[in-house]
């Protein structure tokens, strides 16, 4: 069996798409596809389901996956092992980050691993902390960091710090609130136009339940995916955002919002840690958790 046949594989059954695949791995779609039938020949098994919206593995193709993930682990240790030997750290790991913790922490982050492990390599993905955990269990992603991670089969959870969660809405223009305005009551909050992600986005999950813990429910005023696209909307005056506090720092308009804490004591969401429990970790996924643990004391904690 080939090792780049089996690579090319698992990257398309993970991908669900040849043409994603080959987009990431920088090839042809006409050379992937080939490769992935030579290994289909020589197992003489279907691994993959065409169909109009990409691909799915069938049952032989679920069994290589499992396997392929580790082997190709096994060789990512083995090349990392062989670095040691000479002094350094090498290697790759996928970090996924919610949008508003991207915001703030993947520059810092970035910088320091750069740093520490010049020969290894950081890819960063940003999305909804759902989509995170799924990349995290499909193998796309080696760490990843959630809003209100729950306990899920074959993943390890952390806690890292609890985020307070601000009732963001426009300032007027040339208006300057001194001293900043007090504790505003989550019921409150219920009555007013939000500006707020779609479901099961984490944050409105977390908003949502709190608030049927007081027998209110949230006013929807739009639903938008994404930090940036929330605070547009904000800005234009469609409403208010329940957003974490760091979802504010380094906007490029930061003077066109005013945030207030929402209830006392403040309502907060956890930020977590998470990693997969069926791949052991290599020597660089080790050290980069240690970073983002560092990176997030540093960054991320309250002012």
């Amino acid at each position: 069996m080939d090792l780049k046949q089996l690579e090319y594989f698992v990257w398309v059954a993970e991908m669900g798409s040849f043409t994603h695949a080959a987009a990431a791995l920088g090839m042809a779609q006409s050379a992937l596809s080939r490769q992935v039938r030579l290994l289909e020949v020589e197992l003489r098994q279907n691994l993959l389901v065409r169909n109009g919206r990409g691909v799915t593995p069938t049952e032989a193709g679920r069994v290589l996956i499992d396997h392929g993930r580790g082997i190709l682990h096994q060789m990512a240790r083995a090349r990392e092992d062989m670095e040691r030997l000479r002094g350094g750290v090498s290697g790759a790991v996928a970090i996924g980050l919610p949008s508003s913790v991207a915001r703030v922490m993947a520059v810092p982050l970035m910088r320091t691993f750069r740093k520490e492990m010049p020969e290894a390599r950081l890819s960063v993905s940003e999305g909804l902390s759902s989509e995170l955990l799924r990349g995290l269990v499909s193998g796309r992603l080696d760490i990843v960091v959630l809003y209100n991670g729950q306990p899920v089969r074959d993943v390890d959870v952390s806690h890292l710090i609890d985020e307070d969660l601000l009732l963001v809405r426009a300032r007027p223009p040339g208006l300057a609130e001194d001293p900043p305005p007090g504790p505003i009551p989550l019921a409150e909050v219920a009555r007013l136009p939000l500006v707020i992600p779609s479901r099961p986005n984490a944050i409105r999950m977390h908003v949502e339940t709190e608030m049927a813990l007081i027998g209110c429910r949230p006013e929807i005023a739009l639903e938008i995916d994404g930090v940036a696209g929330i605070l547009d909307m904000v800005a234009d005056g469609a409403g208010y955002a329940v957003l974490p506090r760091n979802a504010l720092r380094n906007s490029p308009v930061t003077s066109a919002y005013s945030a207030q804490v929402i209830g006392t004591p403040p309502l907060r969401v956890a930020l977590s840690l998470a990693t997969s429990l069926q791949r052991p970790a290599t020597q660089v996924q080790k050290a980069t958790l240690d970073l983002v643990r560092l990176a997030v004391s540093k960054v991320l904690r309250p002012e």
